[in-house]
């Protein structure tokens, strides 16, 4: 059987994979969704959803360095990466051990997308339409709540010393958009290093719980430079995770706008 990728990358599969390896913690958390639990062979140490997974299943390394004979001698069927979160070099090495499904998102409908080709590849495909839909109906019923909240001028900080932003062509800036945040950096590149006096622009800042875990105590610190009731912690899971967590993304974005 003969498959493609979100790259048009093209890889030949006998049968459907059995022991899948999985390099970027939103991937592993929707094949997890898709009931595919007991085939996850090997993860990254970012794969902290479900929790008990990090304990239960091999660790094979991060997003960007994997530990190759490892991966080699757990004889994965499938290995699944993203073009943001690994690297060219790697997904060239492990080509060399398993065929390598790559995604690429930067949309909902990409998300979809990979959801849709996920349920083929895995033979799940009833379980995959039924997520679709249920990502679809929140996903519409969030576009009819936003439609009438004002635009707001933000900064999405995902990085301290150096202090660093969502820019544009980024998932991150997509899901600010559907937001109707407008982002201050979105004509910067994707994750540029700033000064902090910029981001006095900004109607609001938002703080991200990662990749650096912003705190209470960050607030205080912006506090020279923005107002403090205009900075806000976001859960940065909802910002930048695709999969089966946007399934709860669009409830959590109607509460954040609440409390603005």
């Amino acid at each position: 059987m003969q498959f493609q990728d979100q790259l048009q990358r093209k890889f030949t599969l006998k049968n459907t994979p059995k022991r899948i390896i999985s390099l970027v913690p939103s991937q592993t958390e929707l094949i997890v969704d898709l009931g595919l639990r007991e085939n996850l062979i090997g993860i990254t140490k970012f794969c902290v959803h479900p929790v008990e997974l990090v304990k239960e299943v091999e660790i094979v390394g991060g997003t960007k360095e994997v530990k190759l004979e490892k991966i080699k001698h757990l004889q994965p069927d499938l290995i699944l990466c993203n073009k943001e979160e690994n690297t060219f070099e790697m997904v060239a090495e492990l080509e060399k051990i398993a065929p390598v499904h790559v995604s690429d998102i930067s949309t909902i409908k990409e998300c979809l997308d990979l959801i849709k080709q996920y349920g083929e590849l895995f033979s799940v495909t009833k379980k995959a339409e039924m997520l679709i839909d249920a990502i679809q109906t929140e996903f519409n019923d969030f576009q009819k709540f936003i439609q009438h909240l004002p635009k707001r001028k933000v900064a999405y900080l995902i990085w301290r010393k150096p202090w660093m932003v969502a820019g544009g062509n980024t998932f991150i800036n997509y899901l600010l958009e559907l937001n109707h945040f407008e982002n201050i950096f979105s004509r910067t590149p994707r994750y540029p290093e700033i000064e902090l006096k910029m981001l006095s622009k900004a109607d609001f800042v938002l703080l991200s719980s990662e990749p650096f875990p912003f705190k209470e105590k960050h607030i205080e610190e912006l506090s020279e430079f923005v107002k403090l009731k205009k900075i806000k912690l976001v859960d940065g899971e909802f910002f930048s995770w695709y999969g089966s967590r946007l399934k709860n993304a669009f409830q959590y974005f109607k509460q954040l706008h609440l409390t603005f």
